[in-house]
């Protein structure tokens, strides 16, 4: 892969910062504000109508995240391209950090201290991966894109940290990982017979990944497809979220009001399985209120992506966004039995200090991309 270090870019007139500032979409960040609002209440009542331990954190969390967001929006897009491949190697070092010192806990290895915080690396690897491939595909001839010789360098990409988290090991994030790099790959240009090539292979597989899954993952796959078999063992933490899903009635128990949450039959009530939480509490029209906010994030994100004039934006836009709704769609699909239970938290409603950064140092990128929408890249050679 060789790139040019003279690269030249068109675009308009440099902005000042103030300048960018004022180009800051408010109208996205308020609707952000609004569901990270919404998980501080829903923590408060997890807690039992308390702002400790989980609420005040999540709110510190948010407004040191949101200053972040702002710094990224800010910083000039072409700094964010020239540095994608760096980025990345940051993130995949401390994902080797993790591997050889990492703190265990909940019997995974996930976490790494730096001193001044306890980070998760897959959280933000997954934004490095994004940045890289929007970087590779942005200086790729559209024509060349589905040879063999290009495919190569991106699956690297992909794979070598998916293989890293999967040894943690986090099955969840690994595929979402495998599953954004696959849609980037798409959105980019990727050829249908090679996408169909791709699927059917991921699908004959499917045994061979059975052999190497942990007991305890093959276990939530069974329980999946079965979880009146254990309903006090395995299947205890499904069988009492749709008990509290279906106690929410149209309109919800009422504020601090949910008996399955508050009388501790729910499990990780502040993390996975929060959006249970407010659907015993507000009920149908609450939880859905709840996805609509999802909805108009994520259709904000593909508008976004669409109005950038070069494709270093856009695919990174794209990525960053779906990245975000598979969060979204995995979270609740899980809660409600849709699919197994993987331990993937709602983004900016969920407790937990990495996702939520890391959510937020994402939807700087996608402001980051709006700000400097106008920018058109040349192609590199």
């Amino acid at each position: 892969m060789s790139v040019s270090s003279h690269s030249s870019f068109g675009q308009p007139e440099e902005m000042t910062i103030l300048e960018r500032f004022f180009q800051i979409n408010w109208l996205y960040l308020f609707f952000i504000t609004l569901i990270a609002v919404i998980g501080y209440f829903a923590l408060y009542s997890a807690a039992g109508g308390d702002i400790d331990p989980w609420a005040r954190r999540h709110a510190i969390r948010f407004c040191v995240g949101l200053i972040g967001l702002l710094t990224v929006a800010m910083i000039d897009i072409k700094l964010w391209y020239k540095y994608a491949y760096w980025f990345y190697g940051a993130c995949f070092v401390l994902l080797i950090g993790v591997a050889l010192m990492g703190q265990i806990g909940m019997g995974a290895q996930r976490w790494i201290d730096l001193g001044f915080v306890r980070l998760q690396p897959s959280e933000v690897m997954k934004i490095g991966v994004i940045l890289a491939l929007a970087r590779y595909f942005h200086a790729i001839p559209q024509e060349n894109i589905n040879t063999f010789r290009t495919l190569i360098p991106p699956l690297i990409l992909i794979f070598i940290p998916a293989g890293f988290i999967y040894m943690q090991p986090d099955l969840g994030t690994s595929l979402m990982l495998i599953m954004i790099g696959g849609v980037i790959l798409f959105l980019a240009g990727l050829s249908y017979w090679v996408v169909g090539l791709g699927l059917g292979s991921v699908i004959a597989s499917i045994p061979v990944v059975w052999h190497f899954l942990h007991d305890y993952q093959k276990k939530r796959v069974l329980t999946f497809l079965n979880p009146e078999s254990d309903p006090l063992g395995s299947g205890y933490h499904i069988t009492q979220s749709k008990i509290a899903l279906g106690s929410g009635g149209i309109d919800g128990k009422g504020f601090l009001k949910g008996t399955q949450s508050h009388l501790n039959f729910l499990p990780e009530k502040q993390t996975d399985f929060i959006f249970t939480l407010i659907a015993e509490e507000w009920g149908f029209i609450g939880s859905c209120s709840v996805i609509f906010l999802f909805v108009v994030v994520t259709i904000y994100g593909y508008l976004i992506a669409f109005r950038s004039q070069n494709n270093f934006g856009r695919l990174l836009v794209l990525g960053l966004t779906t990245n975000f709704m598979l969060y979204v769609f995995i979270n609740i699909s899980m809660v409600t039995g849709l699919i197994p239970v993987v331990g993937v938290p709602l983004p900016m409603v969920s407790n937990g200090g990495s996702a939520m950064l890391a959510a937020l140092f994402g939807f700087g990128l996608i402001m980051c991309t709006y700000v400097h929408r106008d920018y058109k890249f040349k192609r590199l050679v």
